[in-house]
């Protein structure tokens, strides 16, 4: 029973936890948190060290347009530079997608030199080490919004322990040309001697079907083939699902009064569930920075807390991209990927930040 517990689950989050939509924004939502979150924390930090909170509504948009504007054009410029700067409107179109963090901390860095050098009273070094403390919490938001959203998942575990991503594949099936009312994937507790060790393991869809015009023939005729198809012949379905395209579909037809009940027995493929790695990398990043600020506040060093920023939370990029997917094709030959490149200088420059400040040492009490 603890093998069944503890082996791998099909990642299928319900739309239903906010009415109305039939897939809620997780990535937005979650960023949006982020940044009323920190926010909070930022004016905790001004009222524990004598700055002024109102100060943090300006610093927040500088923040919020640093993060937006560094992260488009950071994935427009590392990711997709052809394709974006061949039809440059395409960079604004923000909500399809492509985001970079590497371009966000470049960005919220020069954002927060401008903001400092318009506030008396703040040094750079100081703000910005306020701000990676949040930083952090807010990054483990937003992998969190990924997960919700079922992207930048990892690679193959190659076992039994895993993550099957089913949100693409509900969907497609959710299309079919039968009045489809529901669809639910799952892991099937009856079928766990199937499981082999190689990263195939079982799954199962529910599908409830309204009944109409369709006889029962022609309806099991439509499904298998339409259902086949979309278990097949979609790119979705092929990076997350096993079903080999010429075995006979595996699908049970039950009538349940008002409805039909299809069940389809496949396989899928178990993932690294990479956004959980950083996600719970960068929450204890967060604890870490936060807790030092508690235990010594002004008396920091300046630049100590960027610096331990820099070196773990891009040192820890670096080790989740061994076991997260390519973004773009191009980095499928590379020995190291855009994002391990791009995180290679911001670590050293946390080095030389942490070792600088372990040279001032703490600063002294105030009495």
């Amino acid at each position: 029973m603890l093998e069944l517990i503890m082996n791998y689950m099909v990642w299928d989050p319900n739309p239903s936890v906010i009415p109305g939509w039939e897939r809620p924004p997780w990535y937005s939502i979650l960023f949006a948190a982020g940044f009323v979150i920190s926010q909070q924390f930022m004016v905790h930090f001004f009222k524990k060290e004598g700055q002024n909170p109102e100060l943090v509504d300006k610093l927040t948009i500088y923040m919020v347009l640093a993060t937006i504007i560094g992260a488009r054009l950071g994935h427009v410029l590392f990711y997709e530079p052809a394709k974006y700067l061949s039809n440059p409107i395409e960079i604004l179109k923000v909500w399809e997608g492509g985001l970079a963090s590497h371009g966000a901390a470049i960005a919220i860095l020069i954002a927060l030199w401008i903001y400092a050098k318009k506030t008396p009273g703040q040094s750079y070094l100081w703000v910005v080490d306020r701000i990676v403390i949040v930083t952090a919490l807010t990054g483990a938001l937003i992998r969190f919004g990924n997960l919700m959203n079922s992207e930048i998942g990892g690679k193959d575990t190659g076992s039994d322990y895993g993550i099957v991503y089913a949100w693409d594949s509900e969907e497609l099936l959710s299309t079919l040309k039968v009045p489809v009312e529901s669809v639910d994937p799952y892991k099937p507790a009856d079928r766990q001697g199937e499981l082999v060790g190689n990263g195939v393991v079982p799954v199962n869809i529910d599908l409830e079907i309204t009944k109409g015009t369709y006889s029962l023939e022609e309806l099991e005729t439509t499904l298998r083939r339409d259902i086949k198809y979309a278990l097949t012949q979609f790119r979705s379905s092929q990076d997350y699902l096993a079903e080999p395209v010429e075995s006979p579909l595996n699908m049970v037809i039950s009538d349940k009064g008002d409805h039909y009940l299809v069940t389809v027995q496949t396989f899928g493929r178990t993932k690294h569930p990479t956004q959980i790695y950083e996600s719970l990398s960068y929450f204890v990043i967060f604890l870490v920075l936060y807790g030092l600020w508690n235990k010594y506040k002004e008396r920091l060093p300046e630049g100590i807390l960027l610096g331990i920023f820099l070196i773990t939370v891009f040192g820890m990029r670096f080790i989740w991209e061994f076991f997260k997917e390519s973004q773009v094709d191009f980095e499928d030959a590379m020995a190291f990927n855009m994002g391990q490149l791009l995180s290679i200088p911001l670590v050293i420059g946390g080095i030389v930040l942490v070792a600088r400040a372990l040279k001032n040492g703490l600063k002294p009490e105030k009495n």
